[in-house]
């Protein structure tokens, strides 16, 4: 089976050699100096201010509407994995979704002001497929509102945007380190903040609210991760210079076979230097796609549809009709995109693609 994606693990000899100081302090949580030295190379890696390594991508979205004490309505994307928009119910808030730009795949900045109410406190945008959200345009509008921005940058690890890490924008941005990203710490997560008060109260929330060992800023949760995450993430960064070229070869491969069809592919945002997280293609209807991946599966090669469904089809959301998000999540279909897929893995995939559309 060619799998959608597989993990990119580093010599099991480098992992071990890592966790020898984990056995031998017998510290393994509680930011732990393997955590520490983490979050520093990735400060430097990634071009930010502040980083907090948690246990996993979601619950840096949930400690943020926590940070930020947003209430009332949140304005976010129908087109996300539904980690978005659940965290914003878990929170007890509601989501109220906006349409999206049929090339980007990204929010329609266009829309959301038409969107805003007395009620509404953020918007919570997804940087889809490492793919930058209109943040200038977005940052406009949240000022002239009143608004705070949370940017789910879930796929976007080392994602620039006019020279910028994409983490540098928005009042908070998040990010997973899950084992299917191509940056990962088995299963992890990030939260990106430029403002020190408000780092300062992220950081807390994300410790039980400890102030020293018996003294407590405020409410708090446990999001921390372990040495053993911080082991994985740092066996990893020696390769992420391979993992991007790979990446970005096999994206290559895909375009170069599969353009001059009616094949419609994401455009990436003028100014961004792009991860190649992924390869979504968009077909010319769902029973094209539906016999797509048909033959896919029957050669053994899997894809996925992602994402899919439009969250605003939820049956735990209050109905409303999102037309473009709706037709592309039931038209997309990302196909299989890790380092070590080969070339000629690539051809198989693109001539079933060919033959069936």
């Amino acid at each position: 089976m060619i799998r959608v994606t597989q993990t990119f693990l580093p010599p099991l000899s480098e992992y071990v050699e890592l966790l020898k100081s984990v056995w031998e302090s017998s510290h393994l949580t509680n930011r732990g100096p393997l955590l520490l030295e983490l979050e520093n190379k990735l400060q430097e890696f990634l071009g930010v201010k502040n980083i907090i390594i948690t246990t996993n991508g979601t619950i840096p979205i949930q400690i943020a509407m926590h940070a930020l004490s947003l209430s009332g309505e949140i304005i976010t994307t129908p087109f996300s994995y539904i980690a978005t928009t659940s965290s914003i119910l878990w929170e007890g808030l509601t989501p109220v979704f906006v349409d999206i730009d049929p090339e980007h795949l990204t929010i329609d900045e266009n829309k959301i002001e038409a969107a805003i109410t007395n009620k509404t406190t953020a918007i919570l945008a997804t940087h889809v497929f490492g793919n930058p959200c209109n943040v200038d345009r977005i940052s406009e509008i949240a000022k002239k509102h009143n608004l705070k921005i949370i940017y789910d940058a879930a796929h976007s690890f080392g994602v620039k945007y006019n020279s910028q890490s994409i983490f540098n924008y928005g009042d908070v941005s998040t990010c997973s380190f899950h084992a299917t990203k191509l940056f990962h710490t088995a299963e992890g997560g990030a939260l990106f903040c430029n403002d020190e008060k408000l780092y300062d109260k992220l950081f807390y929330m994300h410790n039980f609210g400890h102030n020293g060992p018996h003294d407590f800023f405020g409410p708090g949760i446990n999001a921390k991760a372990s040495e053993l995450q911080g082991a994985m993430g740092l066996s990893l960064l020696p390769y992420l210079s391979e993992i991007f070229n790979s990446r970005k070869k096999i994206v290559e491969q895909y375009l170069e076979s599969l353009s001059n069809t009616t094949i419609q592919f994401m455009t990436v945002r003028t100014g961004t230097t792009w991860n190649y997280s992924y390869f979504p293609i968009i077909l010319d209807s769902e029973e094209t796609l539906l016999r797509v991946n048909e033959a896919l599966l029957n050669d053994k090669i899997q894809a996925r549809r992602y994402f899919y469904p439009s969250l605003n089809e939820l049956k735990f959301v209050t109905p409303n009709s999102m037309p473009i998000s709706e037709s592309i999540s039931r038209r997309v279909l990302c196909l299989p995109l890790y380092p070590t897929l080969p070339a000629d893995d690539v051809s198989r995939i693109c001539n079933i693609i060919l033959q069936s559309i």
